[in-house]
């Protein structure tokens, strides 16, 4: 205990009144609205003259979180007044070279504001909203989109000019409909028969062609068709235009989701998404060359690779002949258009469809067609920090362009000359470059890695042509920097395993002291002892390793018991030296310790933080090493911490829910008794985006949904198992957990129990719903793992 309150003294200052004592905790008391813990500043944002920093905080904790500023020459937050709040700037927009002037869009309108007289001017006024202002080479005109068509203003004397011109269906081809039999025959008899009609009809032609000789010229009409229109940009030099046209795939059917508690009294369907395996749209990107007046697709059949195949249909011979016989080209995205300043170059980073590949190629924008600079292939799927993201890229200089690569088994920085195609890689170890941009100066790299560690963050400099990153930050932690536009000074959310995040400002200097704004947390909160807990890592049964958090209790229970919890979403990183998003349950795991368990918290194969091998482990198995690695840890508690291998629990919610599932049907004589929250059952069920990642479709890999589902092995059950589900659960429908349940009763499974909110979604939102939750599942530990 000494040295948990030795740790706590080191941490940062915060409110030191301890006039509410917190007591022992409970699960009422920690399952409250978390206000009582302190709200933390969020939507951290500077003013564009980097004179103030703009956020979201209540310091009292008394409602909702309302705007606050600081100055870094004074480091006291005043909260924002409406009249400022109406005049500030947002945080889309485009500076100009010299970072002196900035055009943004707020309201749908334009607004450019000058950093040397600190004021804004508005361009626009109208009832249409003109969005994504950018300028021009030259900086004398700025283009801006309006609805989907491109606008060019300029600067100098206000003219206004449309560039793009978009329309479903050709003009000309409305206005020549033609006619049916019966009409052309009797149009033909009546110039037959009457003489006044056939002068007439030479008197409308002669006058139509000189109408057609004295009409302006009109802008090129660009048909879309049922397409949609998106990513419409231009060139530095304002000579080409790209954009992209979507095609919506047909019949993809929507789930429903059922809300029984109504205003009306009567149960509302809820539209919901669909489900993994629908059908996708598909997209091309076009040029259009205002100079020649033509527009043309950019060419991606002749992509390296652009015909390979996923080395899974190996299992399914038949499948894998009849695409091999088909040699069909596979569906890609072009992500984004990338040009230098002056225009000379582009670069467009494309993505297959089926999320296999990621190339980065050059484009010739006179001709459409593509040049490779770089291919990533993965046959579990692409992925990682910065990874196929058009805002983590660009170039540096006329042909030097930058990019994140998981190349060398982690997300580093490289950099391509795009004439050359030389490839430098400037970063490398293994830690991932979790955030980059580039200085406004073009000449170093600013960028967030866990270099110290996997669960610690800093902010990084390193030269463009590369070097040794130099660390700027100084906290052990979670540092989250929000770097100002004049590039001096750091707004740093920084916290620590227990104590949430505040704001702190700091030199972007190595070294330099962050000083503290904020005080957020409660003294209800600060009363009690938190737990700091022990970082450790362990050798799973493959040999790597897997870190945890450890938390063991000051007076274990006689019976030695011990409880896993397994977070959510796959990949996320939750073994760190900073704040939880999975506070609640940080919380309860000290309850649990207080209360006699040893507990652990593993980063399981699949989660975040630890590179692509770590990343992809799960590749069509889910529950494979993801769940292997829990019951490694588990074999680390009764092997070097004591614990009873008989009175082992785990909980956890989405992810975490799945992984009790498959703990609990899997590994029976491992676990005890499970708390599955919000669970995934079948990942047939689940969404498209996110599983076909993973476990491709079910129809094309059926394999791999059946060795990951858990409702193929719930017959496996011996423990207890205590479900929890959201019955307006818009992620992991109710369904899910229903059709799981009638699966238990058709096998005469009696050992479980299934408690439904009828009016929670994924997240909980009632504190009510929360603390009844965490009761069942306390109880279920207390019955069951204490005997």
């Amino acid at each position: 205990m000494k040295k948990l309150l030795v740790t706590l003294l080191l941490l940062p200052a915060a409110t030191t009144s301890f006039a509410q004592k917190l007591g022992p905790l409970t699960i009422e008391k920690i399952m409250r609205d978390p206000k009582w813990i302190g709200v933390s500043p969020s939507g951290i944002d500077w003013a564009d003259d980097s004179k103030k920093v703009y956020f979201k905080w209540n310091e009292n904790a008394s409602g909702d979180a309302e705007l606050y500023a600081v100055s870094p020459t004074d480091n006291k937050a005043r909260r924002v007044s409406i009249a400022e709040e109406r005049g500030l700037s947002t945080g889309n927009g485009d500076w100009n070279k010299q970072r002196t002037r900035k055009i943004f869009s707020k309201d749908g309108d334009l607004l450019l504001f000058d950093v040397k007289t600190g004021k804004t001017a508005r361009l626009t006024s109208t009832e249409a909203r003109e969005t994504e202002p950018v300028f021009m080479g030259d900086e004398s005109k700025v283009v801006y989109r309006q609805d989907n068509n491109l606008f060019s203003l300029s600067l100098k004397n206000g003219q206004l000019v449309q560039l793009t011109n978009f329309v479903h269906e050709a003009t000309d081809q409305k206005s020549k409909k033609q006619p049916n039999e019966q009409e052309q025959w009797l149009k033909k008899q009546q110039l037959e028969l009457f003489d006044i009609i056939k002068e007439k009809a030479k008197e409308d032609k002669a006058d139509s062609v000189r109408t057609e000789l004295l009409k302006p010229e009109q802008l090129k009409e660009i048909v879309t068709g049922d397409k949609r229109v998106s990513e419409v940009k231009i060139s530095p030099d304002g000579r080409f235009i790209t954009y992209r046209l979507t095609k919506r795939a047909d019949g993809v059917k929507n789930a429903m989701v059922p809300n029984y508690v109504t205003a009306s009294g009567f149960t509302e369907d809820i539209p919901n998404r669909s489900k993994v395996g629908r059908a996708s749209s598909t997209s091309q990107t076009f040029v259009y060359d205002t100079q020649q007046g033509t527009y043309y697709p950019i060419i991606t059949t002749d992509i390296p690779g652009i015909k390979d195949l996923p080395d899974y249909l190996k299992d399914y011979p038949e499948e894998l002949k009849e695409r091999q016989k088909q040699n069909a080209d596979r569906p890609v995205t072009i992500d984004g258009v990338l040009w230098n300043e002056s225009g000379s170059n582009a670069v467009v980073i494309i993505s297959s469809q089926d999320n296999k590949d990621c190339w980065i190629m050059r484009l010739d924008p006179v001709s459409g067609k593509l040049r490779l600079l770089d291919r990533q292939r993965d046959e579990a799927w692409i992925g990682g920090p910065g990874i196929d993201n058009p805002g983590r890229a660009g170039f540096i200089d006329a042909t030097h362009f930058y990019y994140q690569s998981e190349a060398s088994g982690y997300s580093h920085i490289y950099v391509v000359d795009v004439e050359s195609g030389t490839k430098k890689q400037l970063t490398s170890g293994k830690w991932e470059v979790q955030t980059l941009q580039l200085s406004k100066d073009k000449k170093i790299f600013y960028f967030t890695a866990n270099i110290d560690h996997p669960g610690i963050t800093h902010f990084y400099s390193i030269p463009v042509s590369g070097g040794t990153p130099v660390k700027i930050t100084g906290m052990k932690g979670g540092n989250e920097v929000t770097l100002s536009p004049d590039e001096k000074w750091l707004a740093i959310r920084y916290s620590y395993s227990n104590r949430p995040w505040e704001l702190y400002i700091q030199a972007n200097k190595p070294g330099a002291k962050a000083v503290q704004v904020t005080h957020s947390v409660s003294a209800e909160y600060l009363s009690y002892p938190w737990r700091d807990p022990q970082i450790i890592s362990f050798k799973n049964r493959y040999g790597t390793d897997v870190y945890a958090r450890l938390y063991q209790p000051a007076n274990p229970d006689p019976a030695k018991p011990a409880v896993v919890f397994v977070h959510g979403a796959g990949y996320l990183q939750n073994v760190t030296y900073s704040w939880s998003y999975y506070f609640r349950e940080y919380m309860f795991n000290n309850l649990l310790a207080d209360n006699g368990y040893t507990v652990l918290d593993i980063d399981y194969t699949a989660s975040a933080g630890y590179g692509r091998d770590f990343r992809t482990g799960i590749y069509r198995h889910m529950g494979g090493k993801d769940l292997t690695d829990q019951v490694d840890g588990v074999k680390l508690l009764v092997d070097k911490y004591g614990v009873n291998p008989k009175h082992v629990g785990l909980y956890g919610g989405s992810y975490g829910g799945f992984i009790t599932l498959m703990a609990m049907f899997n590994e029976p004589d491992v676990f005890s008794a499970g708390g599955a929250i919000r669970s995934v059952t079948d990942w047939a069920h689940y969404n498209h985006e996110y599983t076909s990642n993973i476990l491709n479709e079910p129809f094309t890999d059926e394999q791999a949904y059946r060795k990951s589902s858990p409702i193929y092995f719930a017959n496996g059950l011996k423990g207890n198992l205590l479900m929890l589900h959201g019955m307006l659960d818009q992620n992991v429908n109710y369904q899910d957990i229903v059709r799981l349940t009638q699966k238990l009763i058709e096998l005469h499974k009696e050992n479980w129990e299934l408690a439904s909110y009828p009016i929670e979604d994924h997240a909980f939102e009632q504190p009510s719903s929360w603390a009844d939750e965490y009761k069942r599942i306390y109880k279920l530990f207390e019955n069951t793992l204490k005997k």
